[in-house]
């Protein structure tokens, strides 16, 4: 018997993240019962996983010394040009941001009859907004003072001085979320797609140039993110991604059905 011929949308390498844009484009869309594109889960070796994260922790460690200097070579509060620049960088790395363009892209390639790239696109941004929300739990926890703020620098926790110290904006520095967020979005895309991370690792250097620019964040707060934004991007993909992609699978079918 005739092997039958692969569906014109998928690419021969088909548990591989796609690396051209013949997925997105071109072609015709594939039925339901052709899209055996799940990727298999592989499950993360907790022994690299903490390997990893006491690399960077070391790392974080030895380049602490350098707060005080890239802080102030970095600062564009008394420059209105670059702080207007820095400020819209700052913007657009809010999880608010993430989510609502995930959204819109996830739906849009979803009209578009391209089922994997809508779950994949929100794969990432679910990676992203999950790296943020560690970063944000982990610096209410620590109560490290920004680099503006009036009170000494350091750690202060979540109690200091019979003050609660949660939800203070001068003691939520380390680490940074804005740069959790975005460094986990561009691991992420790395992940299913190298073009796709190459792109938001742009948008993601300039999210953090803008964190530090504003003196929100010190040098040692970003670093820290970017290790935790790309261990959570590692974690989860095993865990996350195929589910991902069968839900919308289900809901692909759904939607061709009407």
């Amino acid at each position: 018997m005739q092997k039958p011929a692969n569906p014109p949308c998928l690419h021969p390498s088909r548990v591989k993240a796609e690396r051209d844009l013949d997925f997105l484009f071109g072609c015709e869309a594939p039925k339901f019962a052709a899209m055996n594109f799940f990727e298999k889960p592989v499950a993360v070796s907790r022994r690299q996983l903490v390997y990893w994260l006491l690399a960077g922790a070391v790392l974080v460690a030895l380049l602490w010394p350098l707060d005080g200097p890239v802080d102030s070579a970095l600062d564009v509060t008394r420059n209105p040009s670059l702080h207007a620049v820095a400020w819209w960088c700052s913007k657009i790395g809010e999880g608010w941001v993430v989510a609502l363009a995930g959204i819109l892209l996830a739906a849009f390639f979803l009209i578009l009859h391209r089922p994997q790239t809508a779950a994949r696109i929100f794969f990432v941004g679910l990676v992203s907004l999950l790296a943020g929300l560690a970063a944000d739990i982990l610096r209410v926890i620590f109560g490290r003072t920004r680099p503006l703020a009036h009170a000494p620098q350091g750690f202060y926790g979540m109690w200091q001085n019979g003050h609660w110290l949660i939800g203070k904006y001068e003691f939520s520095s380390f680490p940074s979320g804005h740069s959790a967020t975005v460094v986990g979005l561009a691991a992420a895309a790395w992940l299913v797609n190298q073009g796709w991370g190459a792109i938001a690792g742009v948008y993601a250097l300039a999210v953090i140039w803008s964190r530090i620019a504003l003196q929100c964040h010190h040098l040692s707060d970003v670093l820290a993110s970017a290790i935790l934004g790309i261990a959570m991007a590692v974690l989860l993909k095993p865990v996350l991604l195929t589910s991902v992609e069968f839900q919308f699978g289900n809901l692909y079918r759904t939607f061709r059905k009407k």
